[in-house]
């Protein structure tokens, strides 16, 4: 910064920068890193105008990822125009192509059930697991039952202690 700009600075406050716009509208402007008249130093901001102003109508992506980035301080150069317009068109050709897929999966998926190569059942009919007692009946019986000889659970009632 010129010696005339760092003397603005200090008499009339801060001083920021225009960094860019985006196509929402949003500005972008960087306060460069400086000294108070009291010889205190501040560090260097990013900061956003938002097109709209009410905090009610902020809705999430309205500050693109590369702005985002920037503002945070993850990337150290604000991104160009160009560089946004290819990340937009790349983003539209795979929700394009991810919408293609799901359409033929779909159709593949209509065209297994037709042929009855699938069906709508997951499951098999037996439950339970070979070794279990009831693997493989027909019914499931109410009685509890065990493969033991003596042993029935659910045979047995505590006595009543009067």
């Amino acid at each position: 910064m010129s010696k005339i700009a760092g003397i603005l600075r200090r008499t009339f406050g801060i001083v920021r920068e225009h960094v860019g716009t985006d196509h929402f509208g949003n500005n972008y402007y960087l306060i460069p890193e400086q000294k108070t008249w009291t010889g205190r130093h501040v560090r260097a901001k990013r900061i956003v105008v938002p097109a709209n102003f009410s905090v009610h109508e902020y809705t999430e992506g309205s500050i693109p990822k590369e702005w985002d980035a920037w503002i945070q301080g993850r990337r150290k150069e604000p991104p160009s125009l160009e560089e946004l317009m290819k990340n937009e068109s790349q983003m539209n050709e795979i929700k394009q192509k991810a919408k293609e897929l799901e359409k033929n999966d779909q159709a593949l998926q209509a065209k297994e059930y037709k042929e009855g190569l699938v069906t709508t059942r997951a499951r098999t009919e037996a439950k339970g697991h070979a070794a279990a007692t009831a693997f493989g009946k027909q019914e499931v019986s109410e009685e509890p039952s065990s493969t033991a000889n003596t042993f029935q659970p659910g045979s047995w009632m505590p006595t009543s202690k009067k």
